[in-house]
């Protein structure tokens, strides 16, 4: 069905709101800081929040009004824009622009992950894993994907009749294959699982995690190949929290034609948080470096602990940004790092998901971190995010980046 013109209204509306943020000077401001904070220049510490899964609360269903599917999923995008900028004096920058991402069709690995127990309602669930046996890792098979590019053409043409004239419409093409590679087998196998076969089959461990390294290899390589990525160091969401703002990509030589060195890359591994230095970087860090090389920039790691973990991580070839979750030993992690990496913090969630919400214990933890990290020199970026609740009260993101922001101008 043709979007109605109340909809289109509204949609057209609210971007010119985005425009006319994006417009602001704050946001060459924050360009221009972000850009120094990249190069690893000792700027004021950086500061932003993701609300992720507390948007529900921020933005609950009903605060869009639009009814075609598409145009509500550009109406809350772009209504969450206007609400960042109108309650968040965070560091994140404002794009005049809409990304439509390029359509791709994936084979798939020839098993498929189920869930037991999923609720519509954000409670739990376990892996049904496919790989039950160890023999059954023959049914894995690599996958491959196409472009569709008149599905592509078709949703881009549609975005610049709607609002083209007021944003910049643009093709996203993303990264098809994965490098943190360890989710994707915690999926096909079972988590407790893989902690077994670290013991029991290192060997088979070690076949699983080599397919998996080199069927995503040829997916990225594909994508280079073929022209089919998009330079991500801009507005894109960079790592695991941030922007990817930098003067050093795409590479000095760049022609036009992105390739995987003019990227920032990323890989995680969240799901062996407890596992030990060693048998991280046998079993996972190794295979996640195969891919990371062909970068020319990459972020590591999530809500893993990685201070007891620096000695691998930072064989990473072009490591620029090391994540620090609220589980690290923040000293330690200060220490390995200096002013060679940015210090990627994530305070803890809970603070703004508690019943009670303490401004005073924020600010004495921001501080302490502060003081750790200004001793060795680091360069420091304080992102708020994982938060899938904020106990109903928006309020506690505008306290923690005004309270987050005073702190790092202290400092």
């Amino acid at each position: 069905m043709a979007m109605s013109q109340a909809d289109r209204n509204v949609i057209r509306d609210l971007a010119k709101q985005v425009a006319a943020i994006a417009a602001d000077a704050k946001q060459e401001a924050r360009r221009q800081l972000y850009y120094r904070h990249a190069r690893l220049e000792h700027v004021k510490p950086l500061v932003m929040t993701f609300p992720e899964g507390s948007w529900r609360e921020l933005l609950p269903g009903d605060a869009c009004v639009t009814t075609d599917p598409t145009a509500r999923g550009y109406e809350w995008h772009l209504r969450a824009t206007i609400y960042q900028w109108e309650h968040f004096d965070h560091d994140l920058v404002t794009e005049p622009v809409i990304n439509v991402s390029s359509v791709r069709h994936f084979t798939g690995w020839g098993v498929e992950v189920k869930h037991i127990n999923p609720s519509e309602s954000l409670g739990a669930w376990r892996f049904d894993p496919p790989l039950k046996r160890p023999e059954d890792l023959a049914k894995l098979t690599a996958p491959t994907y196409t472009n569709d590019d008149a599905e592509t053409q078709k949703n881009l043409d549609a975005a610049n009749e709607l609002f083209g004239d007021i944003l910049k419409v643009q093709v996203k093409k993303y990264l098809p294959g994965w490098c943190s590679l360890i989710g994707q087998l915690a999926g096909f196998r079972g988590l407790e699982q893989i902690m077994i076969d670290m013991i029991d089959r290192p060997e088979w461990l070690h076949k699983a995690m080599n397919f998996l390294a080199d069927a995503n290899e040829r997916l990225i390589l594909q994508a280079q190949a073929e022209g089919s990525l998009s330079l991500n160091n801009r507005d894109d969401y960079n790592g695991s929290g941030g922007q990817g703002w930098t003067t050093e990509l795409p590479q000095k030589d760049f022609a036009g034609t992105v390739r995987l060195k003019d990227m920032w890359g990323f890989a995680e591994a969240q799901e062996i948080a407890q596992v030990s230095p060693a048998m991280h970087e046998e079993f996972v860090l190794q295979y996640q470096r195969r891919l990371l090389r062909h970068f020319g920039l990459n972020a590591y790691g999530c809500c893993e602990a990685l201070h007891n973990k620096m000695q691998y991580v930072k064989k990473i070839k072009n490591l620029r940004k090391v994540s620090i979750s609220p589980w690290a030993d923040v000293a330690a992690s200060a220490e390995a790092l200096g002013g060679k990496y940015i210090f990627s913090w994530k305070p803890n969630p809970a603070e703004l998901a508690a019943i009670t919400f303490d401004p005073v214990r924020i600010r004495k933890q921001i501080r302490e971190t502060l003081a750790a990290c200004r001793k060795h020199g680091c360069i420091v970026e304080m992102v708020m995010k994982d938060t899938h609740t904020c106990n109903s009260d928006p309020s506690r993101f505008d306290q923690w980046v005004k309270i987050a922001q005073e702190c790092a101008r202290e400092a």
